[in-house]
């Protein structure tokens, strides 16, 4: 069966393709729209649909609209077929329109990709399709899984388990209760724009302790059954609200102490509720493997406690666990209902790629000078090891909101003012962390505490002390790191580190997304050079060529 997935409700619009059971492509829609979580379109900037996106997955394939046999859409608009106003916290309005929108999304969907049959359009549970998203992509095919996010139709949390890729659903959570908009409240409170900027409150609260953490858990608590309250906060009465910006563009090494502490109490309290929700899903079901999806999911130091903690012996997550990956899932769901053998995800660069060709005419198109090393790993390896800021594009980009080797920022992590440096040139606050590539061999010698193998950047690891003033740029204030090991299987990317190592005697380079402040990680040739003309980085390093900055 040939299958396109559509994440088209909430943000992060994204389509992917699933042929035969195999993950084809994916993509979120920012990537071709240049509109970060696709929240500068107007009027109606979350129910954006990822034509341009859908259209490119199904030209990866060679496949039309016509071609397909379903589209599965991650929002079911049937759940929401009685009056809203038993809804408590939800817009009636809002909740209204969102279901009309999503009852015309067949014939919206028709008129965007001309040939589409909207009959075949399926309607795929939201937690569903975050839950098959994790599932039935990993390679623990039957096992728990959990989805907690901000909300689908009328729930805010899934609980369940796989087998013979069918969904048993064990437990929900009903709205308004939400550990995701509990945490999307915190982010807006301390100055960060929700649903977009929750990694900047995980950042902020390894600065803090966690004075109010009684105070949250007399109103954020799991109760027992699988499920858990999350009360109306007064966020005021714990601190001021933070000034939007705040730390933004200057070198503040900390945030303000009580908007840390905030942040620590309130990350606290949730990894506490998330432990014990992995822990009543461990004694209700046979398997030892757990994986997790939704937004939630992305808060990598909440994921190492439940690595650690939970009972499972493997816990692995959707590298696109917010709601993009949603439109994976919608596809796998159908697909894994049709009985058709789902292979596990070969990896996230499931995006768009060039040739070394094509990359080149856009390079001579736009007049730049540029040079093909003879050994490309060798030449990139050495201007790091030179301290040099290396724009790296390799390959098909990445699927998710982690820059994973395939549209990086490389640097010297020996050197701590690369920090700082990284962070002026992203427009970023300073408090917040870089994070270290791996050689995949060379990993357990310098991290610990959590899963090895960490290809995926969703969990965070002990930096050992013998290593925190070797590599000072990615070891976070609380020795922590969020590491990304890199195997063989990027050989480009390995020999780059390798080389690296030679000649520091470090296996360890800085990674950070290539893109600048409220702008999507680049996706194109084009999208790197101008990134690369805007911004002091030095080496634009883009298949198998480099391009340098005259000094």
């Amino acid at each position: 069966m040939r299958i396109l997935g559509i994440n088209a409700v909430f943000h992060d619009p994204a389509a992917a393709l699933v042929v035969d059971g195999q993950i084809v492509a994916a993509a979120e829609e920012e990537r071709f729209s240049r509109r970060k979580h696709g929240k500068q379109a107007v009027p109606f900037s979350t129910w954006e649909l990822p034509v341009q996106s859908a259209r490119w997955c199904l030209q990866q394939a060679g496949l039309t609209p016509a071609d397909l046999d379903a589209v599965g859409y991650s929002y079911d608009p049937r759940l929401m077929d009685e009056t809203t106003t038993d809804l408590a916290g939800l817009d009636r309005d809002w909740e209204y329109l969102r279901t009309l929108y999503a009852e015309r999304a067949p014939r919206f969907l028709q008129s965007a990709l001309p040939g589409l049959d909207p009959g075949i359009v399926r309607y795929v549970r939201h937690h569903v399709a975050h839950a098959a998203s994790s599932a039935l992509a990993s390679p623990h095919p039957d096992c728990a899984v959990l989805v907690v996010d901000g909300r689908g139709e009328r729930t805010s949390m899934l609980a369940g388990s796989y087998r013979d890729q069918k969904i048993d659903v064990l437990a929900t959570q009903a709205l308004p209760h939400s550990l995701g908009l509990f945490y999307e409240e915190l982010t807006e409170h301390l100055g960060f724009t929700r649903s977009s900027d929750e990694y900047k409150v995980m950042a902020m609260a390894s600065y803090g302790t966690p004075r109010f953490a009684d105070r949250f858990r007399e109103l954020v608590y799991a109760t027992g059954d699988g499920g858990f309250r999350t009360e109306p906060v007064d966020w005021d009465s714990f601190t001021p609200r933070r000034r939007a910006g705040a730390g933004k563009g200057h070198a503040l090494a900390r945030p303000e102490p009580e908007h840390a502490d905030l942040a620590c109490s309130v990350q606290t309290v949730v990894e506490e509720v998330l432990l014990e929700l992995t822990g009543w899903l461990r004694a209700h079901t046979d398997s030892d493997s757990l994986c997790l999806a939704g937004g939630v999911a992305l808060n990598c130091v909440a994921n190492s406690k439940i690595h650690q903690r939970s009972g499972f012996r493997n816990v692995w997550v959707q590298p696109a666990a917010g709601d993009a990956g949603t439109a994976l899932g919608a596809a796998l769901s159908l697909a894994g209902e049709a009985g058709e053998p789902i292979a596990p995800m070969p990896s996230a660069a499931l995006g768009r790629g060039w040739s070394d060709d094509e990359i080149e005419a856009v390079l001579r198109e736009a007049a730049v000078p540029f040079e093909r090393p003879a050994d490309f790993a060798a030449a990139v390896g050495d201007a790091l090891a030179d301290d040099l800021l290396i724009g790296w594009f390799q390959g098909r980009s990445e699927f998710g909101p982690r820059a994973l080797g395939s549209r990086s920022l490389l640097a010297d992590p020996r050197r701590i003012d690369n920090l700082e440096r990284l962070n002026n040139v992203k427009g970023r606050e300073q408090f917040r962390p870089v994070a270290p590539m791996v050689l995949a061999e060379r990993a357990a010698e310098i991290f610990s505490g959590g899963p090895i193998p960490s290809p995926y950047m969703l969990f965070v690891h002990d930096v050992a002390e013998q290593w925190r003033d070797r590599i000072p740029a990615v070891t976070h204030v609380d020795g922590t790191a969020r590491i990304q090991t890199v195997d063989r299987d990027q050989p480009v990317l390995h020999a780059t580190i390798s080389r690296f190592a030679e000649r520091t005697g470090v296996p360890v380079v800085v990674n950070t997304s290539f893109n600048t402040a409220g702008r999507p990680m680049v996706d194109s040739p084009r999208d790197a050079l101008e990134c690369f003309g805007s911004s002091p980085i030095d080496v634009l390093a883009i298949g198998p060529f480099m391009v340098r900055r005259p000094r």
